[in-house]
């Protein structure tokens, strides 16, 4: 079988200082720290070394402060993507959250070509076609055990792109990630159909359902 953990990156200084994120280059807090090593520790007791294993990580600080201890604990190096980043949010990046203007989406209609009104932003279109576009360079390496670095919001582009969400109709996904979690994909070698095995867990979570053989 094929199986690829999403890691949502650990706590970040954006998050405690209530800043917009997107491309903002923040670093992790102590505290992300410190989960970045729980999560290290708690996957390489999970994973097995058989049949290959790769690293991916987007190229922001935060994500390859949580990537290092992982490709430390499981001896392999980060390549990094910058197509993993979270979505653009141009001007406002870095600001005080709600200080910039910002149209959201509409209930109903063009959802992913919408303009927020936030200069330099992406629309979910154009996030969601790298991040799909990542998946596919990532798959391509063909490992038994992938480890993928990421963003909250970018995971949700990489589970739909892995179950096969066409991206016209992805104008509406979204799973909920939170920081420094863990959600479990996997394809299987006969049928190859492709599971989402867990969402979201933590670190504790994911040796629990180890040491109950459900992951």
């Amino acid at each position: 079988m094929r199986n690829l953990y999403l890691i949502a990156h650990t706590q970040a200084t954006h998050h405690v200082e209530n800043l917009v994120g997107g491309w903002h280059d923040s670093a992790l807090t102590p505290r992300g720290l410190e989960d970045a090593q729980l999560l290290a520790a708690a996957l390489r007791e999970h994973l097995s070394e058989d049949g290959g294993m790769r690293l991916f990580s987007s190229d922001l600080l935060r994500a390859q402060q949580t990537a290092a201890p992982i490709g430390k604990l499981l001896g392999v190096d980060i390549l990094t993507d910058p197509d993993l980043r979270e979505q653009s949010y141009g001007i406002a990046e870095g600001t005080p959250a709600g200080s910039i203007p910002y149209l959201p989406p509409p209930a109903r209609g063009d959802r992913l070509n919408h303009r927020s009104g936030v200069a330099g932003s992406e629309t979910r279109r154009e996030w969601a076609v790298r991040v799909y576009a990542a998946l596919e360079r990532i798959l391509a390496a063909e490992a038994r055990n992938t480890v993928v670095v990421t963003h909250g919001g970018s995971a949700t582009y990489l589970i739909a792109a892995w179950i096969g969400l066409r991206l016209p109709d992805a104008g509406y996904v979204k799973f909920q990630v939170s920081p420094g979690s863990i959600t479990h994909l996997r394809e299987d070698d006969f049928d190859h159909d492709r599971q989402v095995v867990a969402l979201n867990l933590t670190g504790c979570q994911l040796q629990e359902r180890y040491r109950h053989g459900e992951a």
